[in-house]
């Protein structure tokens, strides 16, 4: 193989032969697909991403290049990148750099020139699985049996905990757009940046969080929202966090979670959660809101999901009964995903898409609007 060639090797031995895309090296995570035909940015600089290598199904990557706007957070995260052709120019008047080289600038390693479908297939029948990328000098120094060694004992999804590494250090703000309507706790656990900015061109003051804050960090803002962010990793590593959960629903504050947020409300409610054979990935997903029977196509980005019981509200079991009842709001017509939880008996519901549409669909930023409306029914109660 030449110097510019690079392997995609699977922890179950298939290995995909093709061309080094951005920087040279090594890169191990978990091999998963995305079906969005665009905003190839937006998902490489998802944190949800972290420790994941990221196929795109779209063949054709790289045309429209990237640039500050489209950034969903700081950095890219992806572990590495995927795709079948590699766009050979740029051409959209937005572009500030080609994808080439934020990849390349950012560290990440890729490969081009695969057979990406072929791919698909595999991970869709297998399930996801712990791969590598081997580029450059990684191809100089080991054979293939080595090569697969070093993906075989790679550290798996399940288990594995992201949210000390892509949360904010220092809190900050987003302020209300035009008249302020009220004050939301955001707890960054991977948070894209389109979310704060929904919430913000609402009236809603934003207070961007890091994980690791306490619940007396959180009232110290008096807010009269709280918000968990999603995020990337297994939901049942973060114990601190369900448990911060907990005491904002005891003390009855309105709250609204995202993706990994909808998994925490779902263990603090005393559901369990589980890994999904390849999970959801792309911005096609058809989502059904049981309320309405109204259905939605969303943008989804999650690997687990919460298990709880489809149909009727049913009380919560934690803490036998603590927080009253329960029902899954949304689901996904393609396997029956639980993905939405709303309480009957205290402020708070979820969803495990993505309704910040970052970048796009637009079905589902109805929920901004209903946060708002739960924090002035919240308000109007308090001043009965």
């Amino acid at each position: 193989m030449t110097r510019d060639g690079a392997l995609l090797i699977l922890e179950d031995g298939t290995v995909f032969r093709g061309d080094a895309y951005g920087a040279r090296g090594t890169t191990l995570g978990e091999v998963v697909f995305t079906t969005g035909m665009t905003g190839y940015q937006e998902t490489l600089t998802d944190p949800s991403y972290t420790g994941q290598i990221v196929v795109q199904t779209a063949p054709h990557i790289g045309n429209t290049g990237t640039n500050a706007e489209d950034m969903e957070s700081s950095r890219i995260w992806a572990a590495g990148y995927v795709v079948r052709e590699a766009a050979r120019r740029t051409s959209n008047w937005r572009s500030e750099k080609p994808l080439v080289d934020a990849l390349t600038d950012a560290g990440i390693v890729g490969i081009a020139g695969i057979d990406t479908r072929a791919l698909t297939r595999r991970l869709r029948e297998s399930g996801a699985m712990r791969g590598g990328i081997f580029s450059g000098p990684a191809l100089d120094q080991a054979d293939e049996a080595a090569l697969l060694e070093q993906v075989r004992t790679a550290p798996t999804m399940e288990g594995a905990s992201f949210v000390d590494e892509v949360t904010t250090r220092e809190a900050y703000i987003i302020p209300a757009e035009g008249e302020k309507i009220g004050t939301v706790a955001a707890l960054d656990l991977g948070i894209k940046s389109a979310t704060p900015r929904h919430m913000a061109a609402r009236g809603l003051d934003v207070h961007v969080l890091p994980a690791a804050s306490g619940i007396e960090d959180i009232l110290a803002i008096s807010p009269d929202a709280v918000f968990f962010s999603n995020g990337p990793g297994d939901p049942a590593t973060a114990d601190e966090q369900v448990e911060v959960l907990r005491e904002v629903l005891r003390r009855g504050l309105p709250f609204f979670g995202i993706c990994f947020g909808n998994q925490l409300l779902g263990r603090a409610l005393g559901f369990g959660t589980y890994k999904l054979k390849y999970g959801h990935r792309g911005i096609n997903q058809p989502v059904q809101r049981l309320a309405t029977g109204q259905v939605e196509i969303t943008s989804h980005n999650h690997g687990f999901a919460v298990d709880a019981p489809i149909g009727e509200a049913v009380t919560a079991p934690h803490n036998d009964g603590e927080f009253g009842r329960v029902r899954v709001s949304h689901v996904c017509l393609n396997d029956d995903v639980v993905e939405g939880l709303h309480l009957e008996d205290r402020p708070a519901f979820s969803v495990q898409y993505h309704p910040e549409s970052a970048s796009g669909p637009h079905d589902a930023n109805y929920l901004f609007d209903a946060l708002v409306d739960m924090i002035r029914t919240h308000r109007a109660g308090k001043d009965s």
